[in-house]
């Protein structure tokens, strides 16, 4: 019984072998380039799970004829940092380069981070960094400077039907699983490789034959790659907002579904939803705000699932709303222009007057309590009275 799992056996050794890279790999693109040149070049792999960072990693050393040395963010601490580096130094003295991979990069706190970086910058330590978090925010300017930020790309389907097809030669198992059992495993390996080929390892280890049935069996359901402070929340509601505002009610549900499939707390949907009608509809729809609010209430009272009926019921009417941005952009021309203004006076007919002297002075004056009353006087102060704020 061969003890390495699937995955790690079927790990590509060249990057002619990397699946689903395109845009990265070839004739003319970035890592072949590199390779090309055969001058290393710090680097930042930013993408989701199972996409081959690590794989990609150890490529490069092997073509940099590099020794490499691979870091967990999650597990290393300050003596294996000085342990690379002493590494380093001797491997210098051989002539011979060091490849640092830093696995979940973004988990290093800025002291650690700063630790490597007199050694990246005096070229005794290639740093290759991965990463599903977005490196803006998580990698040290002075590091992210240095370095090449290289996003991979998820696998789709076809990359990862064709990852799983080449294993299932390797392992002599192509007449052993049927197409519709493959096409599932892709389906639910949500671009990622590693996952789709640990699913198949383990449908082959349960039934000679492998079904359908098997594979539902061996991997259940699919638990999305979702982390509620992370990149996913962010471009799924994002999405989300931009479908509704572009009166896409398919994309629009559809994201919706995706959130509230990843367990996304509904209410966080709901208060965006609140947001959107004043700031998207407004006087288009002046209902709008009232409906997304008793979204809100009602889904705290529902709960899940069926508030998800609720959210879906909201959002096809927001969707389909018209749009109306004057408020909102109202708004914000508000906020401009008081931040530069604060200082100027406010009319003194429109102050209030509580004292025989303030009355005497002119404040309040001309001034009526009855409804529609207009006077007319400025009523913004005289250096900004021709401002025009609603438009």
């Amino acid at each position: 019984m061969n003890r390495v799992p699937l995955a790690e056996r079927m790990r590509p050794q060249k990057l002619e072998e990397v699946i689903g890279q395109d845009a990265i790999i070839g004739d003319g693109k970035i890592l072949t380039e590199i390779v090309r040149r055969g001058e290393p070049v710090n680097l930042i792999f930013w993408g989701p799970p199972g996409t081959g960072k690590t794989t990609l990693a150890r490529i490069l050393a092997h073509e940099y004829q590099a020794d490499f040395v691979e870091l967990s963010a999650v597990t290393a601490g300050k003596k294996d940092i000085e342990a690379v580096v002493e590494r380093a130094k001797t491997n210098w003295n051989l002539q011979i380069r060091t490849v640092l991979f830093v696995d979940e990069i973004h988990r290093f706190n800025k002291a650690q981070q700063d630790a490597f970086l007199p050694h990246v910058e005096s070229g005794l330590i290639i740093l290759i960094g991965a990463t599903t978090e977005n490196p803006s925010f998580e990698v040290i300017s002075p590091l992210l400077s240095r370095s090449r930020v290289i996003v991979i790309s998820p696998l789709g389907k076809t990359a990862i039907l064709a990852v799983l097809k080449r294993a299932a030669k390797a392992e002599k198992a192509t007449k052993k699983i049927t197409p519709q059992a493959l096409d599932y495993l892709a389906e639910l390996s949500g671009g990622d490789a590693r996952s789709a080929l640990g699913g198949l390892e383990l449908a082959l280890s349960l039934s000679p034959k492998v079904d359908l049935d098997v594979v539902k069996m061996a991997v259940g359901r699919k638990v999305p790659g979702y982390d509620k402070k992370g990149d996913h929340h962010y471009d799924n509601i994002s999405a989300f907002i931009k479908s509704m505002r572009g009166g896409d009610v398919d994309a629009a549900l559809y994201y919706l579904a995706r959130m509230t499939e990843a367990g996304e707390d509904p209410k966080f949907i709901a208060r965006r939803m609140i947001i959107f009608a004043s700031e998207d509809i407004g006087l288009a729809g002046n209902g709008a705000l009232g409906l997304a609010t008793d979204a809100f209430m009602a889904v705290e009272r529902v709960g899940m699932p069926e508030g998800g009926i609720i959210l879906s019921h909201v959002v096809c009417a927001l969707t389909k709303a018209k749009k109306d941005r004057r408020t909102y952009d109202s708004w914000r021309r508000a906020e401009d222009l008081a931040r530069r203004t604060m200082g100027l006076p406010v009319p003194l007919w429109l102050r209030n007057a509580p004292t025989k002297m303030m009355k005497d002075l002119g404040f309040g004056k001309g001034q009526k309590w009855e409804a529609g009353f207009h006077m007319d006087k400025n009523y913004l102060p005289d250096d900004i009275k021709n401002q025009k704020i609603f438009e």
